[in-house]
């Protein structure tokens, strides 16, 4: 992993989130807005699995454990397009809210990524 890259995908998340949860509180349904946030969350996490496959190649190995960090990489990979599905099937001021959560839960599985990636071991 790339720490610096790792903040930025953090930073878009945490702010996705927060725009989604804030407009779905505020009764806005799903928009281009809050689903093209969280497509760009998924691009995001679709080139941290292309530095995560090459890092390593390039003497950037992970310290922690492999499959744990690639399970939490998959997982984060799956939840937008899954919060994006629910939300154009419902199209309701919840399904924003969802999309925000997804958001959310994607900025804390890569902090999480990066803790597994950089841990150092005794």
């Amino acid at each position: 992993m790339i720490e610096w890259f790792t903040w930025v995908q953090f930073a878009v998340a945490v702010l996705a989130g927060l725009v989604a949860i804030g407009l779905g509180l505020a009764g806005r349904v799903p928009s281009d807005l809050t689903i093209g946030a969280l497509a760009l969350v998924e691009l995001l996490l679709v080139a941290q699995l292309v530095i995560a496959i090459a890092a390593p190649a390039f003497g950037n190995v992970p310290t922690g454990s492999p499959l744990e960090f690639y399970t939490y990489l998959v997982g984060a990979l799956l939840l937008p397009p899954a919060a994006a599905f629910w939300a154009l099937l419902e199209r309701n001021r919840w399904a924003t809210v969802i999309l925000g959560v997804a958001a959310l839960a994607v900025g804390v599985m890569v902090y999480r990524m990066l803790q597994i990636w950089t841990v150092q071991q005794a």
